[in-house]
């Protein structure tokens, strides 16, 4: 046994080594730590009507923007970890933003070519007015061989007694050779001179696809149809550096359309550079995509995929894609009956004979051409007026798919106004989009010669919208500017696809109301589908988390005013990735 005063003592020992293992072996528990910090946003808005095209989250008060995009979509309460010293804060005021418009076909460099140096005159001009701005061009124009512009309504030669154009333009354009387009950019008138130029005399075939008028004496009239693209060549003389400057000139008139996106619809290459070199100067505020122009009229050979390629490869920088094509299936429904329809237009005249147009591409040809093109990895637009056109077209797509498999490219049928119901349901079924031409589907001078041409009621049947969004099927809208429409703004045409009838006020009636759609259904083809239609379906058109911050800030709020105003709506201010490039 141990004495009682080593027990005490080992007792004593043992209690404190215990009380120090307590102590000192447990780790103290770790402070709480800050959250890490959140990088300050580049740019915010608040305290607005955000409408974000998104069904899940529709409406938004304010948007956090950093490298371009959206970090944050919510409540303005939610910024303040979001705003630093460097972030630029911009206070909506109530007022209504919205993705920026996408512009899916339109010409716009040949639109900012005409505005820069053709000599102009809108649809509704008389032979006075077109005299009157001849006669002054030629003024204006001393050194120059021809005289450019345009645009003479379809109905021009049906409303005027001219018994000879050509001569009518001879007696004001002095030594100058003048050609003028029509609205639809696919007929000319030319003078005398314009003529001995292109070496057109009263023995001049019909080049393929192209109709010389001639009078009771075989003699050319001055009148062309389907003349656009066999003066190409002859007529696209403009150097480099004008259209470097044609591509400064639409990129400011579209951003102050509030438009981030647009389709050039059947591009050269001289257009595509334009916009090549101002996005290497920095100056592109615009998402351009440039359908690859092809040969125009009759055509019996198909293209040179490899030169396609080639040329895509090289057309090609930051804010330009070209991976698209462009078709020409026929021309127009109007007075020169060139669209190819189903079923025969009306008599031209008393006792003319009656015709249905014609295809520009046989089937056979088109069907090859969509397979190769889709292999390819091209988005095909096929203009496609008629509705013998339209089914034909839907016929190449389905041939596509039979032979690619679904490539899940989005192939489009401009200027579908005329679809027969059996093919209606196709469009959803083959994934084509019906492109739809916004200045077209409400009265106007062009819509009566139209109807005029295709004869009622089956004329005034155009624009099925309702039915096609009931069908399924994928939409897009383009202005299709400078052809039938005085600008590129979506405004007008928003209105008019609710409204079915004249958001200017000009012409009266209504055009086939059964077929008009609602304000956000219009507004989501003008954003969301364009998009798509520009193959950035992912990238922009909405205000999503990650997405392009394409945003625009409008005048009124278009949900909150009589839809007979939204033609009225102003864009005060425009951000493209996440920029501002118009506005304060």
């Amino acid at each position: 046994m141990f004495p009682r005063t080593s027990i005490k003592v080992i007792a004593a020992g043992l209690l404190t080594a215990g009380l120090t293992a307590c102590q000192e072996s447990p780790e103290p528990p770790p402070a709480p730590t800050a959250p890490p910090p959140v990088d300050a946003a580049d740019l915010v808005l608040t305290n607005g009507k955000i409408y974000t095209v998104n069904p899940e989250q529709p409406w938004a008060q304010a948007v956090a923007i950093s490298d371009g995009t959206y970090k944050y979509i919510g409540d303005t309460s939610g910024l303040d970890d979001l705003i630093g010293d460097t972030t630029r804060v911009i206070d909506l005021d109530g007022k209504m933003a919205m993705p920026g418009i996408n512009d899916g076909h339109s010409h716009p460099m040949q639109g900012a070519m005409k505005d820069l140096f053709e000599c102009n005159f809108p649809f509704t001009a008389t032979p006075e007015d077109i005299a009157s701005a001849i006669s002054t061009c030629v003024e204006q124009q001393p050194d120059d061989t021809w005289i450019r512009g345009g645009q003479w309504g379809s109905d021009f030669f049906i409303d005027n007694d001219i018994p000879n154009p050509k001569e009518w333009l001879d007696a004001v354009s002095g030594d100058k050779a003048v050609y003028l387009a029509d609205d639809a950019l696919h007929n000319g008138w030319f003078n005398s001179k314009a003529l001995e130029i292109l070496g057109v005399t009263a023995d001049t075939p019909n080049p393929p696809g192209v109709e010389i008028l001639h009078d009771q004496n075989g003699e050319p009239t001055g009148v062309v149809l389907e003349v656009f693209g066999w003066l190409r060549s002859s007529l696209e003389d403009w150097s480099r550096a004008d259209y470097l400057q044609g591509a400064e000139h639409v990129v400011s008139v579209v951003n102050g359309f509030g438009i981030t996106g647009m389709k050039g619809a059947s591009a050269s290459s001289s257009q595509i550079t334009g916009f090549i070199d101002l996005d290497k100067k920095g100056g592109m505020t615009v998402h351009y995509a440039g359908s690859l122009e092809t040969p125009y009229g009759h055509r019996e050979e198909a293209l040179d995929i490899a030169e396609l390629e080639a040329r895509r490869n090289q057309l090609i920088s930051t804010n330009v894609d070209t991976r698209f094509v462009k078709l020409f299936m026929d021309g127009v429904p109007t007075a020169s009956r060139t669209a190819a329809m189903l079923a025969p237009y009306t008599a031209a005249e008393p006792g003319a004979e009656l015709t249905d147009g014609a295809l520009h591409i046989s089937e056979t040809v088109l069907t090859q051409d969509m397979i190769a093109l889709d292999k390819a990895g091209f988005t095909v637009k096929i203009h496609t007026a008629g509705d013998r056109s339209v089914r034909v077209a839907l016929n190449a797509i389905e041939a596509a798919r039979n032979a690619n498999g679904n490539s899940e490219l989005r192939h489009e049928l401009a200027h579908a106004g005329y679809i027969s119901n059996e093919d209606l349901p196709r469009f959803a079924e083959l994934n084509a989009v019906a492109d739809l031409s916004p200045y077209i589907w409400n009265p106007s001078p062009i819509i009566q010669s139209v109807i005029s041409a295709v004869g009622s009621p089956r004329g005034e049947q155009y624009w099925p919208v309702r039915s096609l969004i009931e069908s399924g099927a994928p939409l897009l809208a383009g202005s299709d500017w400078p052809a039938a429409a005085a600008n590129m703004s979506p405004w007008a045409s928003m209105e008019a696809l609710v409204t079915r009838s004249d958001p200017i006020g000009d012409y009266p009636g209504l055009l086939w109301t059964e077929e008009a759609i609602s304000l956000e259904q219009a507004v989501d083809i003008f954003t969301r589908q364009g998009a798509r239609a520009l193959r950035l379906g992912d990238q922009t058109g909405s205000v999503e988390i990650g997405k392009l911050a394409d945003l625009i800030v409008l005048n009124q709020n278009l949900f909150e005013v009589p839809v007979q105003a939204v033609s009225e709506t102003q864009v005060e201010r425009v951000i493209f990735k996440g920029e501002v490039v118009l506005g304060d």
